[in-house]
């Protein structure tokens, strides 16, 4: 009993030290929002797929979210709009006008619906 007991504690520490890794799912985000060149958008999901993880594009949405005032600046977060060229937002409509407005500012242009086409606009 005990033999395993301690055979699970090593398995759990080898999992952890395998997930651990330098640089956190949010900071990775961060890392590819940054090579957005200015006047291009992608989406959450294209960012959870380029990190090779797919099904994460809601994550990748709370990153953003989850930016300080500190990070604002250096990671272009405007230029990250929802699968249907939309901005999304979730009751703050402050910050969606001020999305459109900075996007606007890269001469990135919205439909008469605020869609970005991906066809001109997209990246990668």
């Amino acid at each position: 009993m005990k033999q395993k007991a301690k055979s699970q504690r090593t398995h759990l520490a080898r999992s952890a030290k395998k997930k651990a890794t330098p640089e956190s799912f949010y900071d990775k985000v961060y890392a590819v929002v940054k090579k957005i060149p200015i006047g291009k958008v992608t989406s959450y999901g294209r960012i959870a797929a380029l990190l090779g993880t797919p099904r994460a594009a809601r994550a990748v949405g709370y990153a953003l979210n989850a930016l300080e005032k500190s990070q604002v600046q250096s990671v272009p977060w405007q230029r990250v709009i929802n699968g249907q060229g939309l901005i999304s937002f979730r009751g703050d409509s402050r910050r969606a006008i001020l999305q459109r407005k900075l996007l606007e500012a890269e001469k990135v242009k919205f439909d008469s619906n605020g869609s970005v086409d991906f066809e001109k606009y997209g990246w990668p």
